[in-house]
């Protein structure tokens, strides 16, 4: 039986590459734990388009 946990997985988003209006989306997926941070995560992550270190927020 499968373990029942607090972790969950979430997708992170550049913020960046999507107002700059360039074609494609800089995305990661990663976990964290409910209980410990219930809002939503922003998290410093490298954008391959723009080639630099941009603010990627969780999104849905």
């Amino acid at each position: 039986m499968a373990k029942k946990g607090n972790r969950i997985q979430v997708i992170l988003e550049c913020t960046e590459h999507k107002e700059s209006g360039q074609a494609g989306t800089s995305r990661y997926i990663t976990t964290k734990n409910k209980k410990n941070t219930p809002d939503r995560m922003e998290i410093k992550k490298f954008n391959s388009v723009l080639k630099r270190m941009t603010v990627h927020k969780e999104i849905k």
